[in-house]
């Protein structure tokens, strides 16, 4: 018999552990690499040869030879639709696909990155399916069926990834959604003056307590209760006592801050096609299964679902075990920690909106603007940043774009170059909807401004007249020169929403760029994304 060749690095994985001869060539190449063994002058494999040495007998592995490996990711993009995102992966394997069906956003609420998330549920050193947030019941649904392509493979060391595999080590307190810190609640501010059609208000959180720290960039999550009001009502909805025994907790209870109340999950409609019968149990089945039977699915909180069914009576227990978790939320971070040591804070709009007779609630939005009060206490963490933060080099200009409360990590970013008096420009582009009204953080900014930490403020008011104006058309007005702080070497950045505003503040970024860097379109586009490879272009959307 022929002797396998010998891999060109040292064997770090003995002849004993538990592998065969090919996964054991593998984890020795990818722990070779991960420790940097290159650098001691021995060659690291190149994916052909990794391929080579798997003789495609082994299983593929995630991000190696032999695996799709995501490519660029085309479907990470927090823009499109999760169709387009589907499509894109369209021929891949099952664990780029569980990425695409992310919200694609980063925004770590689920305790990951969106590949990292998919690499977690791909190996399944992660069960729960319903993490990301910003994704909704859409991506639920869609992890759901592409996690059941999993049950079929058995998941042996080949499957391997290098974000999935890492050791498991308890994170800090408020360091992780697993493991959230105490911090108490100081105080709220309203930013919009009488007469404005937005509530939005700045909220601060004394840290001393918990000894978080954090820089700007971060962002950081809180635990909401639900509206205690709502609770009860579901509570006489279902015609049961408010204190009946949940694992040791009353009813009520579990309901105000540990389940979510709004939308109604698909496991709710199951249960209640178990329960009622005829019409009624044909649509409570359509709905478990994503259907659509009357038109009015998108507006079924809990509360709406339960009296959609009235009458089916499910006993509490497994009326609760129907519901989703309680996810935390996420915040941009409006505060530095050098000019406000021992504090932090957001900016934040409340959002209530009316559907039918009854007016739904933002849960952890309304929970900061009415139902906490100065001293209490809130279960947080510190979310870091993927690549959203400023230049390490103080010097280097900055344009900053955030309309509405998007204004909050610059905020951020303003009073961390005051306080470390950094030399370079600082450009924001803020927009609203009324001057007068709707103005956040004006005397603040204003005063920026006169000392001249603030170079240039261009504002953009979208009710002011017969004609909308954004931060994007204001982007056009002013062209010449944002061309010119972009080839001084300028950083810039985006905070808000990422469906339109981002979106649309990309293609005025391109267009910019054409125009006044002499570049057709796709060399502009072509620009912008060189911005982006190079973290020059950054953004933190939701």
């Amino acid at each position: 018999m022929t002797e396998s060749p010998r891999p060109p690095f040292p064997l770090l994985i003995p002849e004993t552990a538990p592998f065969t001869a090919e996964q054991r060539v593998w984890l020795n190449g990818f722990f070779a690499g991960l420790v940097s063994l290159d650098a001691a002058g021995i060659t690291p494999l190149s994916p052909e040869q990794n391929a080579a040495l798997l003789g495609g007998g082994a299983a593929a592995l995630p991000g190696q030879a032999g695996d799709d490996d995501g490519g660029d990711a085309p479907w990470h993009d927090q823009t499109l639709a999760l169709a387009e995102r589907m499509t894109l992966a369209e021929g891949r394997t099952v664990r780029w696909r569980l990425m695409a069906a992310m919200a694609q956003q980063d925004c770590g609420q689920c305790g990951y990155n969106c590949a990292d998330y998919s690499g977690a549920l791909f190996v399944r050193k992660e069960e729960r399916l319903n993490l990301c947030v910003p994704g909704g019941k859409e991506t639920a649904r869609m992890l759901k069926t592409l996690a059941g392509e999993l049950t079929s493979a058995p998941a042996t060391p080949a499957l391997i990834s290098r974000e999935a595999d890492a050791p498991v080590r308890p994170a800090a307190a408020g360091r992780s959604r697993d493991n959230p810190a105490e911090a108490r609640f100081h105080s709220r501010t309203r930013l919009n003056k009488a007469g404005s059609q937005k509530e939005t208000w700045h909220i601060e959180f004394d840290l001393p307590t918990c000894g978080l720290d954090y820089v700007v960039g971060n962002s950081f999550g809180i635990f909401p209760r639900n509206d205690p009001a709502l609770a009860d009502r579901i509570v006489a909805a279902l015609g049961a006592p408010p204190d009946f025994p949940i694992a040791g907790r009353s009813l009520r209870e579990v309901l105000i801050d540990g389940v979510s109340l709004s939308p109604a999950p698909d496991v709710l409609f199951q249960l209640f096609s178990y329960i009622a019968g005829g019409e009624r149990r044909q649509k409570a089945k359509a709905l478990a299964a994503g259907e659509d039977p009357d038109g009015d699915a998108a507006t079924l909180d809990v509360l709406a679902a339960i009296e959609k069914f009235s009458g089916v009576r499910p006993d509490p227990e497994a009326f609760v075990e129907a519901l989703d978790p309680l996810q935390p939320r996420l915040y941009s971070i409006s505060s530095s920690p050098r000019s406000n040591p021992g504090r932090i804070s957001t900016t934040v709009d409340a959002v209530r909106y009316d559907i039918g007779a009854r007016t739904r609630l933002g849960v952890a939005s309304t929970y900061l603007a009415e139902r906490v009060y100065p001293g209490d206490s809130l279960k947080i963490y510190i979310q870091k940043a993927h690549n959203f933060g400023l230049p390490s080099d103080p010097a280097v200009p900055i344009i900053m774009v955030g309309p509405g409360t998007g204004i909050a990590p610059f905020r951020a970013f303003l009073y961390e170059r005051m306080a470390i008096k950094a030399p370079g420009r600082n450009w924001l582009f803020f927009g609203h909807q009324r001057s007068n009204y709707d103005f956040l953080y004006q005397d603040e900014l204003n005063a920026m401004k006169t000392i001249g930490l603030l170079t240039r403020l261009t504002l953009a008011w979208s009710r002011d007249g017969d004609q909308k104006i954004y931060v994007q058309d204001r982007m056009r007005e002013v062209g010449r020169d944002l061309w010119a702080w972009l080839a001084d070497g300028a950083h810039f950045y985006v905070c808000g929403d990422a469906k339109h505003m981002a979106k649309d503040v990309e293609r005025a970024l391109v267009d910019v760029v054409a125009q006044f860097g002499a570049r057709s379109t796709d060399e502009a586009i072509a620009f912008v994304a060189e911005l982006k490879r190079a973290g020059r272009y950054q953004q933190d959307v939701y």
